[in-house]
């Protein structure tokens, strides 16, 4: 993990509500309601659906509020009468923003997705799930049903045919996201890219200030209140108490789907209510030091230096796979996903050089970071080009140039044209090139390259070659054109078929350098 830099903010907001311009309308799911998939008071559902466009109608990200948990009757009776427990008091319309963002400046790899805010009213992560309900007080634990009437109905909207999708969260949210994440991946097509992200969901099973474990009595009686047991992952809760599996330490090592957490080391959250319960704090002596860490004392901020270190150590799941990703500051703060400052503002959070937008993106889309392979990129094309490339009869090639190129990711974070030589291109006039790279249409189309249009001879794997239409040359003009997994190298030559095997042979050793290094 690199160096922690830039936290924008002491305390970050946990939700801001949006309502005018470009504020998403709410859609309640009524026919939920005879499947018994209904809030605490037994209200419909409900989410906020913004339509995706362009590249993106057939890739979802599907983000469930936050808001907290109820433990006993009195608080899940408390909580019904406000929008975290019925849909009747939820506000018409929800601004989107962060990584639900519909601007491509502030949101460049999802803005055009379809995006679904799942509103959070039942108290227990989406895990509910008893059936009876009793009569004096009217609760409806149903939180399971209610996640899963909601994918339902997405699914019958054009989900069932996602290429690409996320399942996310805020918070409670987040642990949700986590807990469901197989289940969603299981839902989706096989042929889809599905991955999950957490913001501010990765609670741990920490000592509070006493040294027990307020947090695991407080889940213990979220489970057995809301029949949360028979809706966790069988993976943990065959191997643990049920109440344990509400902590992603020990859901995350099981999970066979990639996830990627974005977490505070100094979650404001898990200071204030795990670290530093009211219930614990009998002498409130941590009363304004939770709230607010410059008023610590030294001894204070000992222990919470501590508390961050058990952050570490439970967040080893995460940082010891690598299908899995990890956004780890050290701001004190909530949930830094949901706001476009702090996803990808000029003075958001920053690991590494990195912004929490930059970072998701890379990761869903197995890009690497720019700034870390630039360097062996130079160094191995310097070096190749210098053998084999020229206009010298005895080298193989006389131009090539090495595109940035994702077949399913937006390429805007990075230059089009990582090198060149032998042909001095613009990257709009790479443009056409790209578009036919992306429609796929290799035995029918052509394509171009500054004034040379090519049609493919040949396709394989992870290559084609091509003859120029246009070409001046006697013998004729080619192409070699080989794809890695961030990469696209195009390599030209002039002459027939001898001239083209070495072509072939000499992109095939520069392509295999990059392979081997997974660019």
């Amino acid at each position: 993990m690199g160096k922690l830099k830039q936290c924008w903010s002491s305390v970050l907001v946990l939700a801001i509500v949006v309502i005018g311009t470009g504020a998403v309308p709410i859609t309640y799911l009524q026919s939920a309601v005879a499947k018994g998939a209904v809030c605490l008071d037994g209200s419909a559902p409900a989410y906020h659906f913004d339509k995706g466009f362009g590249s993106g109608v057939n890739n979802w990200i599907v983000h469930m509020e936050g808001g907290g948990w109820c433990t006993d009757v009195a608080s899940c009776i408390k909580r019904k009468g406000t929008m975290k427990g019925s849909s009747k008091f939820m506000n018409k319309d929800f601004g989107f923003s962060g990584i639900l963002g519909g601007k491509q400046n502030t949101n460049p790899d999802f803005y055009n997705w379809n995006r679904i805010k799942v509103r959070y009213c039942d108290g227990s992560s989406f895990t509910g799930n008893v059936e009876a309900v009793n009569p004096a007080n009217k609760l409806f634990f149903r939180g399971a049903r209610v996640w899963r009437a909601v994918i339902d109905d997405l699914m019958a909207k054009g989900m069932k045919n996602a290429q690409n999708a996320i399942l996310s969260g805020c918070s409670a949210g987040a642990l949700a996201a986590i807990l469901h994440c197989d289940t969603f991946r299981a839902i989706l097509p096989r042929t889809a890219r599905v991955k999950c992200v957490s913001d501010a969901g990765y609670f741990i099973h920490g000592k509070d200030i006493s040294g027990g474990s307020y947090i695991q009595s407080y889940y213990s009686k979220v489970v057995a209140l809301h029949g949360s047991a028979k809706s966790l992952p069988l993976s943990c809760t065959s191997k643990m108490k049920p109440e344990l599996c509400f902590f992603p330490q020990y859901v995350v090592p099981s999970m066979r789907t990639p996830l990627f957490v974005i977490n505070a080391a100094f979650d404001s959250w898990q200071i204030k209510n795990v670290l530093a319960p009211t219930g614990v704090d009998k002498r409130k002596e941590w009363a304004n030091c939770k709230l607010d860490l410059k008023k610590c004392s030294a001894a204070q901020l000992k222990t919470v230096q501590g508390f961050r270190d058990e952050m570490m150590r439970a967040l080893s799941p995460v940082h010891s796979t690598p299908s899995r990703g990890l956004f780890l500051d050290s701001c004190h703060a909530h949930c830094q996903g949901g706001s476009a400052a702090s996803w990808s503002g000029a003075k958001g959070p920053q690991v590494a050089n990195t912004k929490i937008s930059v970072a998701v993106g890379n990761w869903f889309y197995g890009r690497k970071n720019p700034s870390m392979d630039s360097a062996f990129v130079d160094r191995a094309w310097d070096k190749w080009v210098t053998g084999n490339v020229g206009s010298s009869g005895s080298r193989p090639l006389k131009a090539a140039v090495l595109i940035n190129y994702d077949p399913a990711a937006p390429s805007r974070l990075l230059s089009t044209i990582a090198e060149q030589e032998g042909i001095d291109l613009y990257p709009v006039e790479l443009k056409q090139f790209i578009d036919f790279m992306r429609r796929g249409n290799l035995p029918t189309d052509t394509f171009v390259l500054g004034s040379n249009q090519y049609i493919i001879t040949s396709i394989h794997e992870n290559w084609f070659a091509a003859r120029c239409l246009n070409t001046t040359q006697p013998a004729g003009e080619g192409a070699i054109v080989m794809q890695t997994a961030v990469f696209v190298l195009v390599a030209l030559y002039d002459g027939s078929i001898g001239s083209a095997s070495r072509a072939m042979a000499a992109a095939d050793h520069f392509a295999s350098q990059l392979s081997r290094k997974n660019l």
